[in-house]
């Protein structure tokens, strides 16, 4: 048997049924089979007569042995037979992110997810010190249930002659797919995947932010420190798939539920017809029969192969379309009488009302009833007579008068000991009402801003001189130190330089979480300064503050 005879139809070594043509790679070929004898679906590799790939492959799966994280899709078996050199897979069915990057990038979400997940998976492998070696759009799965699966750990470097790659390469290549996920573009000099290549501007390549709008500034960052070249603002690169784990971590959270978002992208293209049904991890009844002289399926996209063809096609045009299930009915656009109501229907919204509406009234009466009693009580102790001496109040404003307005913000690093801006763009990140989004200083090599400066923070304006009380900044990070500021002088104005600020409250060494910053006198002014003077230490080594809600009570 040589690799030109094992074709559809064929039995290979007793117990695979070749099926179909998944892709060829310099020689090699891709089948999708269905093992007999367990009655599922596998994938394998071919390699003809005399390969010199061969010791490689044999020592490729070895080596896949060791990749037990459930994300990688396990060898199987790997032998020869009538001079055949053959490895078994795993089949996953769904779509390759090379295909679902044709029809557009991903949401900062599902593209953080995506890299967080595959970098996991390659941190449990790279313990073991190996490498995957051939980390690509091609060879990340998203499944049916929106799930990731990584394809050809070691074999895939071993067809395509590439060596067995590094820990340090699989990071850098995942840096190439999180920015490709992000931007629709590969960060390369010629078109790769499908993708045109990122544009670059005096030699260096352009961030994801620079490429497409929306883009989030944490991912922004972390896609810099993953092929900066330096990465900018002086920014410890990332080098390992656990640091880089650590870091979308940060971003995205640690959960492994799929996001919604990737969820509805999967039904979107299930319901445009971009995944082939058929393309399940086990047949739903035994092997399928085969035509004796069947043609290769390429529809079937399962494993990051479809259809052999060049390395670039040009990206389609159009973007998947959802489209809603209609309603059950009985022909005529009715509902049948024997269905239940959809949920949230007007009936059930109704009922509600009414049980707020006799709640209020309830609440109503209760409280006429109390003002009455208490009116008869003041009548009682006055003789019958009431008082007609007007109702006393207070010109003095009360020291905790709820929370103070932010009508603006704005970073404050003043030269020359700064550089003038600390993230600018984000600072509305710290009070829009949402812990998960944040502002960052830049990264310095000391927690006291590598001595080059006293401190960095944040200006907030509140329209008008307000009396301030307290101060609440939730911070992330051990050991920030911080302190609340005000203008020395006129309250009403915003100094340009550190020595125009006094502190009226200080925390130091404080854990991640709300700091309290509470004057010991309530203080007047229009401006408020939080002032970090050290700064917790980040995943990559490198001191950075972050600061993600602040809130100023009256």
């Amino acid at each position: 048997m040589s690799n030109q005879t094992v074709s559809p139809g064929a039995l290979l070594a007793g117990r695979y049924r070749i099926a179909e043509l998944l892709a060829e790679i310099d020689g090699a070929r891709v089948w999708r089979a269905v093992d007999e004898v367990l009655s599922r679906a596998v994938v394998v590799d071919v390699l003809p007569v005399g390969d010199p790939r061969t010791n490689l492959l044999f020592d490729a799966a070895r080596r896949a042995a060791a990749a037990n994280d459930p994300r990688f899709l396990r060898v199987l078996d790997c032998d020869m037979h009538d001079g055949v050199t053959y490895c078994v897979r795993e089949w996953a069915g769904g779509r390759s992110l090379e295909r679902m990057l044709g029809t557009g990038p991903l949401t900062g979400q599902q593209a953080g997810w995506l890299a967080r997940e595959v970098s996991e998976a390659l941190e449990n492998l790279h313990r073991t010190g190996f490498a995957h070696g051939a980390i690509s759009p091609a060879t990340v799965i998203i499944t049916d249930a929106g799930a990731i699966k990584v394809v050809g750990v070691a074999t895939e470097a071993a067809l395509r002659s590439s060596g067995a790659g590094s820990p340090e390469e699989d990071v850098h290549s995942l840096g190439e797919l999180l920015f490709a996920s992000l931007t629709g573009r590969w960060p390369g000099p010629a078109p790769a995947w499908g993708l045109q290549p990122a544009p670059v501007e005096h030699g260096r390549l352009l961030s994801p932010r620079q490429v497409r709008a929306g883009v989030p500034r944490s991912l922004d960052d972390i896609c810099d420190r993953l092929l900066g070249d330096p990465p900018r603002h002086h920014a410890p690169p990332i080098t390992s798939a656990a640091g880089l784990s650590a870091a979308l971590s940060g971003v995205v959270g640690s959960s492994h539920e799929p996001p919604n978002q990737m969820d509805e992208t999967v039904q979107v293209a299930r319901q445009n017809g971009s995944i082939d049904d058929a393309t399940q991890v086990v047949p739903q009844s035994g092997p399928p029969a085969l035509d004796p002289n069947p043609q290769p399926a390429y529809d079937a996209e399962p494993n990051g192969y479809g259809q052999p063809q060049p390395a670039y096609n040009t990206a389609a045009e159009t973007r998947p379309v959802r489209r809603q299930t209609p309603p059950p009915s009985n022909g005529n656009g009715r509902r049948r009488h024997d269905e239940p109501k959809p949920k949230g229907s007007w009936g059930g919204r109704i009922l509600i009302l009414l049980a707020i509406l006799a709640l209020l009234s309830v609440i109503a009466m209760a409280q006429f009833l109390l003002k009455g009693a208490m009116n008869n009580d003041q009548d009682n102790n006055g003789g019958g007579a009431k008082s007609s001496a007007p109702p006393q109040t207070s010109t003095t404003p009360s020291a905790t008068g709820g929370p103070a307005k932010i009508v603006a913000a704005k970073d404050f690093d003043p030269k020359p000991d700064g550089n003038g801006e600390e993230h600018p763009e984000d600072v509305p990140n710290t009070y829009d009402g949402k812990a998960s989004t944040t502002w960052t200083t830049m990264s310095y090599s000391k927690a006291n801003l590598g001595g080059q400066k006293p401190g960095v923070g944040i200006i907030y304006d509140l329209g008008a001189p307000t009396t301030v009380s307290k101060v609440s900044v939730a911070v992330q990070g051990d050991d920030t130190s911080l302190q609340l500021m005000v203008p020395v002088g006129d309250t009403s104005t915003s100094p340009p330089a550190v020595s125009g600020w006094k502190a009226v409250a200080t925390q130091e060494d404080q854990p991640e979480g709300t700091v309290n910053l509470t004057p010991s006198a309530p203080t007047e002014t229009r401006y408020v300064l939080v002032w970090l003077t050290k700064l917790p230490k980040d995943s990559g080594g490198k001191y950075r503050g972050t600061i993600s809600e602040v809130s100023i009570q009256k």
